[in-house]
């Protein structure tokens, strides 16, 4: 988590909304990545779309079976349909969203029996970090 929460400060420094993922495979870091929507002018460059690219791209596979995701706040609607369907093995996350927060909270993404692929879920790693670098983002543009 610690690499998923530099990322996310750096993605502040930049203006961005500091989220930053990270996807592990055993021990190893695969892939980072950081929300970038503004800087790509792609409104799907959340932190764990960008990881989850990254990763497929340097294991040359579509599937992430056997990899993990570390990301500081719980993602939204779209991110954990692209983790379902990168079937990322346990996604773990910071902060809570009780606004656009799509696992435990709004439409609790894979608890419908329409989701395909069901990761592990482990929510409040480093959660008060998380929750600070967003809370001091958005208290400084206001």
């Amino acid at each position: 988590m610690r690499a998923a929460l530099d990322a996310a400060a750096a993605a502040g420094r930049a203006g961005e909304v500091p989220v930053g993922a990270v996807v592990t495979r055993g021990d190893a870091m695969v892939a980072v990545g950081a929300n970038a929507p503004r800087a790509l002018s792609d409104p799907t460059a959340h932190a764990e779309i960008v990881a989850i690219r990254a990763a497929a791209a340097a294991l040359g596979r579509d599937r992430l079976e056997d990899c993990d995701l570390w990301v500081t706040l719980e993602p939204c609607a779209m991110c954990a349909g692209a983790i379902a369907h990168a079937r990322i093995r346990r996604l773990y996350y910071g902060a809570e969203d009780e606004k656009g927060g799509a696992v435990a909270h709004g439409p609790r993404f894979f608890t419908q029996p329409t989701c395909h692929h069901r990761p592990e879920v482990y929510a409040g790693i480093g959660e008060g970090e998380a929750a600070a670098l967003l809370r001091g983002f958005f208290a400084a543009r206001r």
